[in-house]
């Protein structure tokens, strides 16, 4: 990989190193190499030979067995009889004899990594799909256990979603059963974690999964593991600011509903929804906070919503036909009226929530702004109720 131009990216060359050797392992990388060409970085890290450090590239290079370079290892025997044994050795043999005998793979390669030869590389095409799988290094009977052997994965996956500028709306786990099982229990499990909007969050991803394992239990002891990307989106990326931020940048409302969903489940957060329905008491739905659902374009009324609306309507006095609550209210805007809920039959009967009504914003000296409404009883009587409170 070729870092050059990305080195203020990351805060200077250190810093990049440090992060690579903190990071690495947890992708199953055990060897790497820094050097002025791919070449001599990928025989540095087969040699696990960090960097040049202060050193010129020829010192560190010339030492090295001839099976770190590929085109030479093929013929390490023979060139081993010839008292040929690393690269330095190889670089002084007569270049005629070697191309003859060897081909001229063998100093092509070997040129490449001196730097004498220009490297031609081409550049890497990002799969449409992500499925990547990893073999377990021992049976894994405990489902939390998995947990450590998924982060890998997850790194991975979150990597090509951040190189195609995506987010995914989670992915699937899916677990291979040892060989030596009950003969009831499946090939294979899997759990699909899923997330309210796209995103690439690994720590994020991470403790969504903890809370689904831990209330997991596995049929038998696994071997192999499965990440699936679901469904992935493109996410407008944020931009960092010039000037430091005053603000802590804690976790925000909505992975903080899906951790919370996860580990109780969904059913016990939930969120307002608004549902086109002018009926003030229907207006809003209640549902899972982790269900991402299109926002229905709810009509616009002609009054504004009450900022507190009352469980059930209080019906007020009425005193030479104007309204009364803590005192005589005034009539400021209205009326508007609602009319429907027919089709809203209610279960078991033969009721339907059917409402008509005149609304009106009323001022009261005491109480403030209120949400009041007007409606004809079944008698034919006229009736005022309180509906709701402007703050």
């Amino acid at each position: 990989m070729e870092v050059e131009s990305s080195l203020r990216l990351f805060k200077g060359l250190p810093a990049l190193k440090a992060r690579i050797s903190d990071e690495a392992p947890d992708l199953g990388v055990t060897n790497v190499g820094w050097a002025p060409n791919a070449k001599a970085a990928l025989l540095l890290a087969r040699c696990r030979v960090f960097d040049l450090g202060d050193r010129l590239l020829q010192p560190v290079l010339d030492p090295l067995p001839l099976t770190a370079l590929t085109a030479a290892a093929a013929h390490a025997e023979v060139l081993t009889r010839m008292g040929v044994n690393t690269l330095g050795q190889l670089r002084r043999l007569p270049r005629d004899g070697v191309s003859r005998r060897f081909g001229s793979r063998v100093l092509a390669e070997l040129d490449q990594a001196y730097g004498r030869l220009a490297e031609v590389h081409r550049w890497e095409e990002i799969p449409e799909t992500f499925v990547v799988r990893c073999e377990l290094p021992a049976r894994e009977d405990r489902a939390q256990a998995l947990l450590t052997y998924a982060r890998p994965l997850l790194m991975m996956m979150c990597g090509w979603l951040a190189s195609r500028h995506m987010g995914a709306q989670g992915f699937k786990l899916v677990w291979v059963h040892d060989s030596m099982r009950a003969k009831d229990v499946a090939d294979c499990g899997e759990i699909t974690i899923r997330s309210s909007e796209p995103m690439r969050d690994l720590e994020h991803f991470m403790r969504l999964l903890a809370e689904h394992l831990a209330k997991l239990e596995l049929l038998a002891p696994v071997g192999e593991l499965r990440l699936v990307a679901g469904d992935v989106e493109r996410v407008s990326e944020q931009s960092l600011s010039l000037l430091p931020q005053s603000l802590g940048g804690g976790e925000s409302l909505t992975l903080l509903a899906e951790r919370l969903a996860a580990r109780y489940g969904p059913q016990a957060v939930l969120k307002p929804m608004l549902v086109d329905d002018h009926r003030t008491e229907c207006a809003v739905h209640w549902s899972p906070a982790v269900k991402r659902r299109p926002r229905p374009a709810a009509a616009v009324p002609e009054l504004p919503a009450p900022t507190i609306l009352l469980e059930s309507p209080l019906r007020l006095a009425v005193r030479g036909d104007r309204p009364h609550y803590q005192g005589r209210l005034e009539l400021l805007i209205g009326p508007e009226l609602v009319e429907g809920g027919w089709w809203d039959r209610l279960p078991g009967t033969a009721s339907t929530r059917s409402v008509q009504r005149d609304y009106w914003v009323a001022q009261s000296e005491a109480a403030g702004t209120l949400s009041i409404f007007c409606t004809q009883l079944d008698d034919g009587e006229l009736a005022w109720y309180l509906d709701g409170i402007y703050a």
